[in-house]
């Protein structure tokens, strides 16, 4: 792998950055290549990692963004504790970039749900009459493996959701694509910390 200096480092981050924020992907690895086709650098130049490049797009959103991307932000936070309030009792919390603050307008919020009864979450959704479509999603665990983990994918007042569901015996929890570390998961607390600016 080729190291590239600081400065051609950096240009790449900023335009994986400006590539997400403004083609709105949520595909990291896609925005760092087509950010290195751009930049007419080589397949040998070593990547930058996912968590410069989110605080590059977290900048970016901060300078470029304006009311829209703070409103949108907010709505998806609102979102999804509306989500988690309705969940209950079920253990559920907030994942990725809506709790990161690094959206754009491809993303759907993240929720885990962590349960002794997976069935019991479906029939919560079938109980109350709300459409959900069901998959698996395959996660990168803490202790090396990747697991297929159940998806239920739902949305609420225009806004997509999904949530995985874990149950208790997942010892191991899932790694973040952006840190590579487990992932961060807030509670409903949290989340409404967050929106009241805490």
């Amino acid at each position: 792998m080729t190291r590239l200096s600081s400065s051609l480092h950096d240009e790449w981050v900023n335009a994986a950055a400006q590539l997400i924020c403004t083609l709105h992907l949520t595909d990291y690895q896609l925005a760092k290549l087509k950010a290195r086709d751009q930049l007419g650098l080589g397949a040998d130049a070593a990547l930058p990692d996912n968590l410069s490049v989110e605080a590059a797009v977290l900048d970016y959103l901060r300078l470029f963004g304006g009311d829209a991307h703070v409103q949108r932000l907010k709505r998806l936070r609102q979102t999804a504790v509306q989500a988690m309030r309705w969940l209950s009792p079920l253990d559920v919390r907030l994942v990725g970039a809506v709790a990161s603050g690094a959206v754009t307008d491809a993303h759907r919020v993240q929720l885990h749900a962590i349960t002794d009864d997976v069935e019991a979450v479906d029939f919560q959704f079938l109980d109350r009459g709300v459409p959900f479509d069901q998959g698996e999603r395959r996660y990168r665990m803490t202790d090396g493996r990747q697991e297929a983990i159940p998806l239920l994918q739902f949305s609420a007042d225009g806004v997509g959701l999904d949530l995985a569901v874990f149950t208790q015996n997942h010892r191991a929890r899932p790694l973040s694509p952006i840190t590579g570390r487990a992932a961060k998961r807030f509670r409903l607390a949290d989340v409404e910390a967050l929106l009241s600016g805490g």
